[in-house]
């Protein structure tokens, strides 16, 4: 059985990995696109940090990271293709990934088997239990971590990080 503290790391070895793969980029790497349909790093790490803006809103936590800060990364927006409204810096991308880590972590800590069995209807009709939904979310983390490397090497970069 996965345990809190399990998805915990689990969740912050994403975050390790987004770093890695955005050390020595620029903003202007982070608005390289590929050339077919796709999103720029920079949207990849805004919707990381919405992905997990919905995860503190699941647990319960206070929402220091708001909706308009990062209305411009939501699920269906359109892709980010350079400098704009909403568009924020990777430097302030990275910052909110590790602040909203550490409230990750910090929640998950403390959360009780209880609360993780809890059914929740959160998103249309389909219930999940805390536990589940969590999980869910912690896929669709690592599918666009999954995402940063090419992206890295979009920006011109000829290496291998992991």
């Amino acid at each position: 059985m996965i345990t809190p503290k399990m998805l915990a790391d689990a969740y912050e070895n994403n975050i390790e990995i987004v770093k890695m793969q955005a050390a020595g980029l620029t903003q202007a790497d982070s608005l390289v696109q590929l050339p077919f349909r796709s999103n720029c790093l920079n949207w990849v790490l805004g919707h990381l940090v919405s992905n997990r803006r919905t995860v503190l809103k699941l647990l319960g936590d206070e929402q220091t990271i708001t909706a308009q800060m990062i209305a411009r990364y939501e699920y269906g927006s359109a892709p980010v293709t350079g400098e704009g409204e909403g568009v924020l810096s990777v430097e302030m991308l990275l910052e909110l990934l590790d602040k909203a880590q550490l409230q990750i972590a910090k929640r998950l800590e403390a959360i009780s088997d209880e609360e993780l069995a809890h059914p929740m209807l959160p998103f249309g009709t389909q219930e999940r239990t805390l536990g589940e939904w969590l999980f869910f979310f912690y896929f669709h983390d690592c599918y666009h971590v999954g995402q940063t490397e090419i992206l890295r090497q979009a920006a011109g970069k000829n290496d291998k990080i992991i």
